[in-house]
């Protein structure tokens, strides 16, 4: 194992003639060092032969300050290589070739293993999601006859409570998609009428939001201030229209209103009312409210089907 303390001496004492580089291994720059040595030596006496050997002189000095100045791990890693791969103070400088084999294979286990275990991470996601929606549509027998007395009671209320579960998670297609089945079963749910009406504005849909909100009032819904604060109704109110729609009682066209306390499942409501009950509509309420479907259907707000579906409960 070679020394700084010996090399730096070597250097000192014989670095004219490059014993350093002899020392440290360095043979051919120990072999240049000679050479130029020899060819001052053989220049005789001269001013360049003064100048050569000065310039070894010099850098052999300088080498000694350097080797004497080196840590002694940086001495050992630069000059001492072989020695330090098996030495144990400094651990092994270059992984031998069936070393460094077995750290691939540890690698690419370990990349296998980390991905398995992402998968099945995905996998137990995946399956507590299902197992969640098994969980909310499995009703148990008490549970479902409750649920049919208060579906023979209130039609479309399990539609209703679940659009508005889903308006209050940001899926306001999907709660539109359930108001629609709700009043597919009951066309006179206030609560329903509402609550579309609010998922529609959001959805920036004015002509379809103004339409159930203009039937939610006409079958009985007079809780204005709702209209004039409520944030889902907030593209309402800044529609041109809204002004003459607010000055007509929130109605499309000029109505009487019925008086009774309606049913709100408002989105943002915290508790729930009796389902309403209001008397059927006159004849000329009923005349326009056929021509505002017509209106909507040549719009293209509303689908044949929809508009034959709402026609043939109005009439019924």
């Amino acid at each position: 194992m070679r020394d700084k303390t010996i090399a730096a001496i070597l250097a000192f004492f014989g670095g004219i003639v490059g014993l350093q580089r002899f020392y440290l291994g360095q043979k051919g720059m120990g072999m240049a060092h000679l050479f130029f040595f020899v060819l001052a030596l053989s220049a005789g006496p001269s001013p360049f032969t003064v100048m050569l050997l000065s310039l070894a002189l010099i850098f052999g000095i300088v080498d000694a300050i350097s080797y004497l100045s080196m840590d002694p791990r940086e001495f050992d890693l630069k000059y001492n290589q072989p020695v330090t791969q098996t030495s144990p103070g400094y651990g092994p400088a270059q992984a031998r070739p069936e070393q460094a084999q077995k750290r691939s294979i540890m690698n690419d286990r370990e990349r296998r293993f980390q991905e398995r275990q992402r998968q099945r991470a995905e996998r137990e996601k995946e399956q507590e999601r299902r197992d969640k929606e098994r969980f909310n549509q499995r009703i148990d027998p008490g549970t479902a006859n409750k649920a049919d007395r208060i579906s023979r009671r209130d039609p479309g209320r399990v539609d209703r409570e679940r659009g508005v579960r889903q308006f209050r998670e940001y899926e306001y297609q999907e709660a539109i998609a359930s108001f629609q089945r709700a009043l597919e079963q009951n066309p006179r749910d206030v609560a329903s009428h509402f609550n579309i009406a609010c998922a529609y504005s959001v959805e920036e849909e004015a002509d379809r939001a103004f339409y159930h909100l203009d039937r939610a009032v006409a079958l009985g819904f007079d809780d204005f201030d709702r209209i004039r604060t409520h944030d889902s109704l907030a593209y309402l109110r800044i529609q041109r229209g809204f002004p003459d729609f607010a000055k007509h009682g929130f109605r499309l066209a000029t109505a009487a209103a019925p008086a009774a306390a309606p049913n709100l499942d408002d989105p943002i409501a915290a508790g729930e009312m009796p389902p309403l009950e209001t008397a059927a509509p006159v004849h000329d309420e009923l005349l326009e409210q056929l021509q505002r479907l017509a209106s909507l259907r040549e719009k293209g707000l509303l689908t044949e089907l929809e508009f034959v579906t709402q026609k043939r409960r109005l009439l019924g």
